[in-house]
């Protein structure tokens, strides 16, 4: 069976903000700036859809990092960083499938916080990471109960090999579970931990699964790899329901997956072409604010 490496891809909403004035009131770090304001390309790598009228792009972390904002980690939103656009919410392309939601989650809340009540960025982000654990504390429960209620499963791959020949012909998922993020067409899609999958059950788990390639993945779930790179995730997500749904029809495993990874391959192209038709971003020569503008509540 081959390895495979593609992962989740979450569609998310977005919300066009307000113009980002700059008031006597905000705080702003002027070590933090650029001699003149200048345009930066590259940036944008995967584009994830709305929430909350808000687009959410994958971005290049490296790139921000090198040319903007050395201090750049998991993500950011306008209200806090202005150079990200107004109507958008960049998370870095280096963090996992299993952070994105959470990431997601705290720059939404956060913009959020400072958009409407105007409070200063570090009350904010201690608010969003408070709202985090919530939702993981939440996420870990989840995924104890439904490990709880799935019955054994054998070891092996939909050609009935076995890669750990000690084991026994059926087992107990254990500590497999992280997160489920969705379900599409009737599947279920989580993320697990491919680490424990690849020692106690099947060291050839290439990054994501699907229950008619894998016998050890239950009826109507597909797996994702918790540690791979995010922008990966959509496209993985797509792989695995597409090659499923072939095998479904009597394909064999080869075939079903070549086939698979042909629809994946438009998809990156149409991915590629959207991002390309991104407008080159803007850096002003104030980078940061450190006390939101609480405009939009005023426009309430």
């Amino acid at each position: 069976m081959k390895t495979k490496a593609f992962i989740i891809f979450l569609s998310v909403t977005s919300f066009f903000l307000q113009p980002n004035a700059i008031t006597a009131t905000n705080k702003i770090d002027s070590t933090k700036q650029h001699s003149k304001p200048k345009y930066i390309t590259g940036i944008y790598r995967v584009s994830c859809g709305e929430k909350e009228n808000k687009k959410i792009w994958i971005v290049d972390g490296l790139i921000v990092r090198r040319e903007i904002y050395p201090e750049f980690l998991y993500g950011g939103n306008n209200e806090r960083y202005l150079f990200i656009p107004k109507n958008e919410i960049w998370i870095d392309h280096a963090i996992s499938a299993e952070e994105y939601s959470y990431t997601l989650a705290h720059e939404l809340h956060e913009r959020n916080l400072m958009a409407t009540q105007g409070i200063s960025y570090s009350d904010a982000h201690d608010s969003s990471l408070a709202f985090e654990r919530q939702m993981r504390n939440k996420d870990f429960e989840i995924a104890e109960e439904h490990e709880k209620l799935i019955h054994k499963v054998s070891p092996t791959d939909c050609d009935g090999i076995k890669q750990i020949v000690e084991l026994p012909d059926s087992i107990s998922l254990k500590n497999i579970y992280r997160q489920k993020i969705g379900v599409r067409n009737g599947i279920s899609i989580w993320i697990v931990d491919g680490a424990t999958v690849r020692r106690d059950i099947y060291p050839d788990f290439g990054l994501s699964g699907n229950d008619l390639a894998y016998h050890f993945i239950p009826a109507k779930e597909i797996w994702i790899d918790g540690n791979i790179s995010c922008e990966e995730t959509g496209f993985s997500i797509l792989c695995e329901l597409k090659e499923r749904e072939f095998l479904d029809m009597g394909m064999n495993y080869d075939d079903a997956y070549l086939k698979a990874i042909k629809i994946v391959e438009v998809q990156r192209n149409n991915n590629r072409i959207i991002t390309r038709g991104h407008p080159p971003v803007l850096i002003p020569n104030i980078l940061e604010r450190d006390t939101g503008t609480g405009r939009e509540k005023k426009s309430q």
